[in-house]
């Protein structure tokens, strides 16, 4: 058996071969800008091939010399604050002047503050078990056959993503602890910070010994490159869309990579009439006001008919900055008082990713659960409630990748469950479903030893 690298190992330098090698366009040169479709492909391959070469270092890294890599990423972006947030500052400014929405603005922005979330989440990564080599299942057989299922790095890791730079990051401390090489697009919005990024990242590789290639980007080469990327199955091991519902679909539909789908949040929160004024005003205020642009933020509050708090919730939601989408009955319960607009299908349908909130008023558990079965992406629901019949109901008829139970929908995130960070959260029902950590980016093989048998 292959033993795991150390970080006095040296690096894997065996040649990379391909079958079609000889028929493939020659890549331009180091510097050289792709001029035609061919030499995009081409290039984007050559960034593919190194990839799989640095995965096999990845594969074989031991677990204290990835963490070694997570904290000298940590320390690197601490070290070059200043670099990223005046590259983060042109993305900003350049977003603002093209009339990018606020809430991408918020995504696409990076500060201080953000920046030393990010350290912590590498930290956190680093303090995680390393799921490689991970024993799913063992057993011995009769006729003396020892088997065991473990978990092993899924090779190289695509990500296609926008104005999203804490991605790049996260994404790619994840595919290291996990053992793999990961390649990123993360889209023109955010071009001069994850350029910075990258370059950081690789650098902190290389600085204990580990290839720069297990993290790299073909921003550079525009959305060709993004499709070449798509169509890189066999380079590529599997890829991760993250973004909104146009960027996911074209990816899912256009992929000939295996892809985990991550879904848009049209996220839902519903109050019973058990549930208490103090509690719903804290966790409505949290899950919609808190960071607004993400997907785990609440775009619908369905409250019951005979509930006492929806004064008190709208009037916090307002006081934030929040408009209220609401429907005839609750505009009825809150006229005079509380200001709203008109609701209607498209807002039961939108994810918002900003201050508005759909609202609508439903007479039983039933009707919130059948609503939420008609509009839900699958990504997160709420229950809050005093009456825990209501609850285990809830819990097994909402089937979305999240149900939570008396708390804010923000913290269906990687991170705050203990994840150290993650790619994304998986709405679909195979190998991965809600955030997605180091697990997630390994697969499994199976290990079979014995001492001579033959099968009869």
């Amino acid at each position: 058996m292959t033993e795991a690298l150390t970080p006095d190992s040296p690096v894997i330098t065996d040649s990379l071969t391909t079958g079609q090698a000889a028929q493939a366009p020659e890549a331009p040169e180091p510097g050289q800008v792709p001029s035609t479709p061919e030499q995009v492909e081409a290039a984007v391959h050559s960034i593919a091939d190194r990839a799989r070469h640095a995965a096999r270092s990845m594969g074989q890294a031991n677990r204290a010399w990835k963490d070694r890599a997570l904290h000298a990423i940590g320390s690197a972006l601490q070290e070059n604050q200043a670099l990223i947030l005046a590259a983060n500052a042109k993305d900003v400014e350049s977003g603002r002047n093209n009339g990018t929405s606020a809430a991408l603005l918020d995504r696409l922005t990076l500060t201080a503050a953000r920046i030393d979330g990010l350290v912590a989440a590498l930290e956190n990564l680093a303090g995680l078990p390393d799921p490689v080599g991970n024993v799913v299942r063992g057993q011995t057989l009769p006729n003396g056959l020892r088997l065991r299922q473990v978990n092993v790095p899924m090779g190289v890791v695509a990500a296609i993503y926008e104005a999203r730079p804490n991605v790049t990051v996260d994404i790619a401390g994840l595919a290291l602890k996990s053992g793999n090489a990961v390649i990123l697009r993360g889209g023109s919005a955010a071009a001069h910070t994850n350029e910075a990024l990258v370059a950081i990242l690789r650098d902190a590789l290389e600085s204990v010994g580990l290839p720069a290639d297990a993290v790299q980007t073909v921003d550079q080469f525009g959305r060709e490159g993004a499709n070449v990327l798509m169509r890189a199955r066999g380079r590529v091991d599997v890829l991760i869309p993250r973004g909104g519902r146009d960027l996911i679909q074209t990816v899912v539909n256009n992929s000939s990579v295996p892809v985990i789908e991550t879904g848009e949040g049209n996220v839902h929160i519903f109050i019973d009439e058990s549930a208490g004024e103090d509690m719903a005003v804290d966790i409505l205020l949290n899950a919609k006001t808190q960071r607004p642009s993400v997907c785990n933020t609440v775009e619908t509050l369905l409250v019951h008919s005979k509930s006492t708090v929806l004064p008190a919730v709208a009037a916090a939601l307002r006081s934030a900055g929040v408009t209220l989408h609401a429907d005839e009955r609750v505009q009825a319960a809150l006229s005079g008082t509380v200001e709203t607009v008109p609701a209607d299908d498209v807002d039961w349908a939108t994810e918002y990713m900003d201050l508005d909130l759909a609202v609508a008023m439903v007479d039983s558990l039933d009707e919130a659960v059948a609503h939420i079965r008609k509009w839900t992406t699958g990504h997160t629901e709420a229950i809050l409630t005093n009456n825990l019949a209501n609850a285990e109901k809830f819990i097994a008829e909402i089937d979305s990748a999240a149900v939570i139970v008396n708390a804010s929908t923000r913290f269906t995130d990687g991170g705050e469950l203990g994840l150290g960070a993650e790619v994304g959260i998986s709405t679909q029902k195979l190998h991965a479903r809600g955030p997605m950590g180091l697990t997630e980016l390994t697969t499994t093989k199976w290990i079979v030893q014995g001492e001579g048998q033959i099968r009869g």
